[in-house]
């Protein structure tokens, strides 16, 4: 996703200010890149929004942590009142 298409059609137009300084750094870049620099700053953000949201998703854990978790993961079920209310309640996209 961060790589730019040039087939595709922008319709979305996205304002930002920048220092005199961060403009030059960027057109700078750009130029390295041999990029526009509306490529460059777009396929710059979508790599940093691409990362951040992978964030979310992955971590790392030591050897240790992950073994413990995995000893945590094989101890018996025990009763958790809470999540039995909340998995009782209708989800909010089927509650209409």
């Amino acid at each position: 996703m961060a790589g730019s298409e040039s087939s595709v059609t922008r319709s979305a137009r996205l304002g930002l200010r920048a220092t005199p300084e961060q403009e030059a750094v960027l057109r700078r870049a750009a130029d390295v890149a041999h990029k526009s620099l509306t490529d460059f700053i777009l396929d710059s953000a979508c790599r940093a929004a691409e990362q951040t949201l992978l964030d979310q998703r992955l971590f790392m854990v030591s050897g240790s942590q992950y073994q413990a978790l995995m000893d945590l993961l094989e101890q018996p079920e025990r009763a958790n009142d809470g999540l039995r209310d909340l998995f009782s309640r209708k989800s909010p996209w089927n509650a209409g």
